[in-house]
């Protein structure tokens, strides 16, 4: 998302106004999980039947911009891959759960291997009515891709949620060119972090759902991915591998200065996302967020955790 910048995403949190979702773009994030083509993750072709993978594949080529990722999320949020196709009390049908009318809209023209006259009832028509009406909300050209998904189920949980999928189903390849590929423990942390967004700051809290500080947050991101690392900013710039800001990728811990009033200690962390982004836990009166690393002074440095290697 030229960012994931939703509107006062960079020091604000992704919860608390409609604004916030619908003015997402479409580079920042997403570039974690598009940037160009993306192979399927373990977690997806786990997750995904095959067919259903190659449709949401195949559907995502009709909006340039648009990652195949997302149309995946907003399967497995809907209707858990087709497993659960369902009709709901609002009269939603299919795969991705689209309202017959609404479907309407967006039929044409019929996808290969659709119905005729096309049905939302068919998995082929409905993902690609579904990538189309994505495209015409603001996915196009990754313009507005939160914005999109926002308006396709009006509520900033659901936004999250798809996102969250369609971070867990983009492979390492998945990240930008000038970001480089998380690991698998790197993208496992940045999971649970997007996970946790809209979660409290809390001084020295560490539970989910409940409240981290910026410290607490990371060890519990990777923590998720069976790598432990210290419980401070301060123990971690300390104890892990550090790597030039110049090197960054996807995953990687930045620290900022002042730490506790130290010079030469940090006093903050995040999780690096690509773009210049990270996700952290900023401050009291904030909740878990994306920010751009433009907000903040220049990182003193940064330290890769993933180097570890899980059980450590």
């Amino acid at each position: 998302m030229s960012g994931l910048r939703v509107v006062g995403i960079v020091g604000a949190g992704l919860v608390g106004s409609v604004v916030l979702v619908a003015g997402a773009a479409g580079v920042g994030l997403l570039s974690l999980l598009s940037g160009g083509d993306v192979t399927p993750s373990a977690s997806a072709t786990a997750a995904i039947p095959t067919d259903m993978l190659v449709l949401y594949e195949q559907a995502a080529t009709t909006c340039p911009g648009l990652p195949w990722t997302v149309l995946a999320g907003i399967g497995q949020v809907e209707s858990d891959q087709g497993r659960d196709a369902h009709t709901s009390v609002d009269g939603a049908v299919g795969v991705v759960q689209m309202l017959p009318a609404t479907f309407d809209e967006y039929a044409q023209p019929v996808p290969p291997g659709g119905e005729s006259p096309p049905t939302p009832l068919d998995p082929a028509d409905e993902i690609y009515a579904a990538a189309r009406m994505l495209c015409a909300d603001g996915a196009r050209d990754g313009t507005d891709i939160g914005g999109a998904i926002y308006a396709y189920n009006h509520t900033e949980a659901y936004v999250q949620e798809v996102l969250r999928y369609a971070v867990e189903y983009a492979t390492s390849s998945a990240s930008s060119a000038v970001s480089g590929a998380p690991t698998e423990a790197a993208a496992v942390a940045i999971s649970y972090a997007l996970d946790q967004i809209g979660t409290p700051y809390v001084w020295g809290g560490e539970t989910p759902g409940v409240g981290f500080d910026c410290s607490g947050l990371t060890q519990a991101a990777y923590a998720a991915a069976g790598i432990h690392i210290p419980r401070t900013s301060t123990a971690q710039w300390t104890t892990l591998p550090h790597v030039p800001l110049t090197a960054l990728e996807p995953g990687d811990l930045v620290f900022f200065e002042p730490g506790e009033f130290t010079p030469g200690l940090p006093g903050h962390v995040g999780i690096y996302l690509g773009d210049d982004e990270m996700i952290d836990a900023p401050h009291t009166g904030t909740d878990v967020q994306i920010d751009n690393l433009a907000g903040w002074t220049t990182p003193m440095g940064a330290a890769r955790p993933s180097e570890l290697g899980t059980g450590t």
